[in-house]
């Protein structure tokens, strides 16, 4: 179990006495070994005092409210709201990579861990010496885990990225937006998160394999090849039937070109700016559409009598279901429409989903931890249950530098003395 406190104690969860040496920043890295910190692992997250991860320098700040995107000059490293997020449950330490000692460290590091994560840009690990087949040597089963914006081969594999240019060339960008409009920008880095979960994956499956074989691996994950894989039937469509994924034509984007589904959009509702999705694909869901409308006489259009003749007349359809959801308050609009058998949600607003969801509350998904600095904050759960395996929520995320003695002199046993001369010639 988790040691009292933050001080470091003894995991479990199946991922328990798996160490892994991570040299990961931003968030595809980080996301993909929370995971397995959340389930056990003993991860030992390797940052720079000189050059601050950039989810400790964005002023996230609890009680404060700021362009996602807007650095602080002069953070507080400790106080950032998305590296408090994307590493929980690790330890942290702090090693100057471009001192001898440092690396040297590293390796110590790396000899006693089974698994080595870094997302650096291509070439970075190898400055330092520490290829797969240096690694190898270290640590005979490792497995080291690589992920990147385009992958560690072919021509662009140095070029370097982040989620919206990997967003922009897997074509996701180009398909986002509205009909005839310029392709539309996505305010998250959408794909820091998604790469995440593959690299996860392709972690879990390589410690079974190893499990099973003694054998360890290079792992190779390219953002870029993980966003396409979200493009198939937009690459079926493209493949087979020759059409071009942006043009005036093309469906709004709360439309579906097939099956027929009518009603099938997102309507306004009573309040600023608040909406109700709708998705209706046979009669007897229209049936209990109608029901809840008070069976509305415009219903009898020939234009609304079979589900294809709805699909082919939206733009009249819409117009009378929005007329009536106006004034309607969304949630007790959805509880109805749900009651009838129609497929409706409420669209919420984090506010909503966070504070007021009986469901996500229900499953227990956000849950809270202290942090020396920020003090009680939210986290997200993984939104995954098992009938006996746990989430292990430990700890929030580490201080910069906060397990440095712990894992120095307590796992890899530097002595006092050096450990101290470490510190002073600022190795740590």
């Amino acid at each position: 179990m988790g040691g009292t406190g933050r001080e470091p104690g003894r995991r479990q969860g199946p991922l328990a006495g798996i160490r892994v040496t991570d040299f990961c920043w931003m968030g595809v890295g980080a996301c993909a070994t929370r995971l397995l910190a959340d389930f056990g692992a003993e991860v030992i997250r390797i940052e720079d005092r000189n050059r601050l991860d950039m989810p400790r320098r964005l002023p996230i700040y609890k009680g404060e409210v700021r362009t996602y995107g807007e650095e602080d000059a002069n953070p507080d490293p400790d106080k950032g709201g998305l590296f408090n997020n994307y590493n929980r449950n690790k330890l942290g330490v702090t090693i100057n990579m471009r001192t001898q000692k440092g690396r040297s460290l590293a390796d110590r590091l790396i000899a006693s861990s089974s698994v080595v994560t870094e997302n650096f840009a291509p070439g970075v690990m190898e400055r330092w010496g520490l290829t797969y087949e240096r690694l190898r040597e270290l640590s005979p089963q490792v497995i080291f885990a690589r992920m990147s914006g385009f992958g560690h081969s072919g021509p662009h594999a140095e070029f370097r990225s982040y989620g919206p240019v990997v967003q922009a060339v897997s074509g996701i960008s180009h398909i986002s937006g509205l009909p005839g409009e310029e392709p539309s920008g996505w305010g998250l880095s959408y794909m820091d998160n998604e790469a995440a979960f593959f690299n996860a994956a392709a972690l879990l499956m390589a410690i079974y394999h190893r499990n099973a074989t003694g054998e360890g691996a290079e792992i190779d994950v390219s953002a870029v090849e993980a966003g396409i894989n979200l493009l198939g039937p937009i690459l079926l469509d493209v493949a087979v039937n020759g059409r071009s994924t942006r043009g005036p034509d093309y469906p709004t984007g709360n439309r579906l070109e097939h099956p027929d589904a009518a009603p099938h959009g997102v309507y306004p509702c009573l309040g600023v700016d608040r909406w109700i999705a709708i998705a209706v694909f046979n009669e007897t869901q229209w049936r209990g559409l109608l029901s809840v409308m008070g069976d509305p006489a415009w219903a009898d259009d020939p234009r609304f009598a079979s589900q294809a003749a709805r699909f082919a007349n939206q733009d009249a359809l819409d117009a009378h279901v929005l007329e009536w959801t106006r004034d309607k308050d969304r949630h007790a609009l959805m509880h109805a429409l749900q009651g009838a058998g129609v497929a409706a949600g409420a669209v919420q607003t984090t506010e909503d989903t966070i504070d007021h969801d009986p469901q996500i509350a229900g499953r227990g998904l956000f849950f809270e931890l202290d942090h020396p600095v920020i003090g009680e904050a939210l986290f997200e759960g993984t939104p995954i249950k098992f009938s006996r395996t746990i989430q292990e929520n430990w700890r929030s995320a580490p201080l910069l530098g906060e397990d440095n003695a712990h894992v120095f002199k307590s796992l890899l046993r530097v002595p006092d003395d050096e450990y101290e001369a470490l510190v002073a010639e600022g190795v740590l």
